[in-house]
Parts: C-alpha cells; structure tokens; sequence
C-alpha cells in the first residue's frame, strides 16, 4: 500500500498508512480493528473454498449423518430433518429459524463468493457488489460449528434409548465447517474492491468519512466515489432500534427460563423440562460437561449479552468519557459469542427429528421453545444494530490525527 490517510471505520481516527511487509496485519493502535489484511494469497483461492464448501454441503442435504436403533428399527437424520420436523410437528417459525442458519446461510454465502468472482470476471458491477454486500450481511449467521455441538449433545442425550450410530453425512457436516472457517479468516471484501478499483486512483486532498461496504476513506458525501451505497455518517437510528430489541428480548427471557422448552414421551408418561432443569437432569445422569455446556450457551450467554448491550448503550447516552476500550471489547464478544445461544433449538430440531415414535418414545418442542428463539434471534439482531462509532463518539482523542498502524 502507498502511503495515504485512511479512517478507522470503528473509531474514526485518521491515520496515515506506509506500505507493510507481505504477510503482516494492519490493526488500529486506538481500537485494535484490524484496517488492513496483509495476505496476498491469490483471490482465486477463496473461490476454491467455496467451491468445496458446496460440494461438501450439498450431499449433507440427501445423506443422513446419524442413524438410531429404535425398537429393533433404524431411523436416520440428515441436515435438513430437523427443520423440516419441526414444521411439521410443531412450529413453521423454529423450523424455519432452524433451516435458515444452517442450511441456507452456508448456502447463499458459498454462492455469493462464487458470484462475486464471476461478476470480477466479467465486470459486472451489480453482481459484484450486491454479492459482497450479502456476504457481509449473512456471514455472522454461519452456524454449522454450533449444530455439530447440538449433534453432540444429542447423541448423548438419546444413547440411553437407542444405539447411535455416526453416518457419512457427519463427516461432510464437519469438512464443510473446516472449510468454512478457512474461508472466513481468508476472505477479505476490501482486497475484492481493491482489486475492482484501487483506492490509488481516487486522489484526495482529505478524507472526512469511511464506507463500510467496500471501505474506501473519502470527503464526506451522501453516497460512496467507489461502490455506490449511502454512506450514513452513524447507523439511522442505531441506540434506538438496540433499545426496542433488547426490551423485546429481555421480556422474552422470562418465558424462555420459566416455561418447560421440550416434551418427552416415554411409555405413556410425559416428562416436562425448562432449560435449568434439562441442565440439572444431565448432571445427574453423570454428564455435568454438556450440562456446564447446555447452562453457558442457553442461560448464561442470553443474559450476558442483554446485559453487555446495556451496559454500552448507558455508556454510550450518558456520554461516558472512560472505558472506551473495554465496551468496545464488550461489543465484539457480544457479536461473537451471539450464534452459540442457537445451541438448544439445535438439539430440539437433532431430537425431534430421530424421535417421534407416538406415545411409545415422543418429543415435541415446549411453549419456551419460541420465546428462547426469539431471544436469540432479538440480540443478535441488537448486537447488529449498534453501531460501534457510537461507542467513540465523546472520546477526548477523536479529534483528527494521525497515527502509525499496529504491525501483527
């Protein structure tokens, strides 16, 4: 890279850049995010991973991953079983919720690297853009890593009532989150933009503001010189909508904790549990390790994260001059820590689909059910809509200045 001005799109202090060794990382020395992805392994090579990522996925959809021995008959499961139960047997809203994370999502992000490639190719400008722009957008939704946990725990939640066994499905399951993680830490949609048009052949005499599609400083403007989009100078009322989402979330949180989340039929008898008291039943089964899992994940994560964003939006109205940092290491823990939260309805959609057997062995997804997916869904939806630059808006540094990047 030149040596140019460029602006932090999370903190918004300007900083003059020099051209980094091959291989190195660029990060902010105010708010640690990283500026500059110092990789320059060809871009084909993501296409490549997508591309893999497909042809791992797909066979997911037709190929059962676990089978079970019920009753002297096998009954198998493959990635799509659960959500399509749960639309049958209970609720379309979970179903979907369920379809949407871990079989479209992977889906439509493998398949908008792929077209963003073709639209570079051919230089076809909307399906460029648009396919970055959902790339963005949807990347955070990726769940394959916590529907392996829930494949897990649901193995050891049925292994007293049939005898499991693992089917080639999980292994695609798991080569299709290999891949997906490669491809995430890999790509990086500035390097897509650069290789578009170089922020080298936009000449500046100053840069007020930063474009959070395809991240190219600029004078302050309505929409970006580069790729087209609105620039907004903060996110349209950004503490307002948080506010309403975590409200919403906090008020479900009650019936998601009280209200029993699944039905268990067994011989006749019907068998109720809440979140608190599935936990306690493993750990009196003899595995307090899912147990200490199933409480983080579904009972500890919610709360933290309602209270985290709390905490940042009082910090944030209340023009808190202190601890910037820190909220800002709150935000990106709430973000990244959002998805694992999903981790039950995973094991209810695993369950249900392996055991609907009448009145003989039965499971159905309870009243909590709904109420915990939205409150899941309500704070990362939260989490999405704060916009971070609020965090650094009444910091005494965030004058204009000029500082040299952190190396990594």
């Amino acid at each position: 890279m030149k040596q140019a001005q460029i602006i932090c799109p999370v903190c918004e202090i300007k900083i003059s850049t020099l051209e980094l060794p091959q291989g190195k990382n660029a990060h902010c020395p105010r708010c640690d995010t990283q500026l500059y992805r110092g990789s320059h392994k060809p871009l084909r090579d993501n296409l490549f991973l997508a591309l893999t990522g497909l042809l791992f996925l797909i066979p997911c959809l037709f190929f059962p991953f676990v089978t079970i021995r019920l009753f002297n008959i096998n009954f198998s499961a493959n990635l799509v079983s659960g959500s399509y139960a749960l639309m049958k047997e209970s609720s379309v809203i979970l179903g979907f919720i369920v379809l949407f994370c871990s079989v479209l999502t992977p889906l439509i992000v493998f398949g908008t690297v792929i077209t963003a490639h073709w639209g570079l190719t051919r230089q076809h400008f909307t399906i460029f853009k648009y396919s970055l722009l959902i790339f963005q957008r949807l990347k955070h939704w990726m769940m394959l890593d916590v529907f392996l946990l829930g494949i897990a725990i649901a193995f050891f939640k049925l292994s007293e009532y049939a005898t499991i066994t693992p089917k080639m499905g999980l292994a695609c399951i798991f080569l299709t989150q290999i891949v997906t993680i490669f491809l995430l830490s890999r790509l990086s949609v500035s390097r897509y933009w650069q290789r578009w048009q170089s922020s080298e052949q936009f000449q500046f005499d100053d840069v007020q503001t930063h474009c959070h599609h395809c991240h190219l400083s600029q004078p302050e403007s309505q929409s970006c010189v580069r790729c087209g989009f609105i620039i907004h100078k903060r996110k349209p009322n950004s503490i307002q909508k948080t506010w309403a989402f975590l409200i919403t979330a906090a008020i479900l949180i009650l019936p998601a904790n009280l209200l029993y989340i699944s039905i268990f039929y067994s011989n006749g008898k019907r068998y109720e549990d809440t979140i608190f008291s599935g936990v306690i039943s493993f750990v009196k089964s003899g595995m307090p390790e899912i147990a200490f899992i199933i409480f983080v994940a579904s009972i500890a994560v919610p709360i933290a994260k309602i209270i985290g964003l709390i905490y940042i939006l009082i910090g944030i109205q209340f023009k808190h001059v202190t601890d910037y940092t820190r909220r800002m290491k709150i935000y990106l823990f709430v973000k990244w820590i959002g998805k694992w939260s999903i981790l039950d309805l995973y094991v209810i959609a695993i369950t249900i689909a392996l055991v609907d057997r009448d009145q003989i062995l039965d499971f159905l997804p309870g009243p909590a059910a709904i109420a915990f997916a939205g409150v899941v869904i309500l704070t990362m939806l939260a989490a999405e809509s704060l916009d971070p630059r609020l965090i650094w808006d009444d910091s005494a540094s965030n004058t204009p200045q000029k500082e040299s990047l952190h190396e990594k």
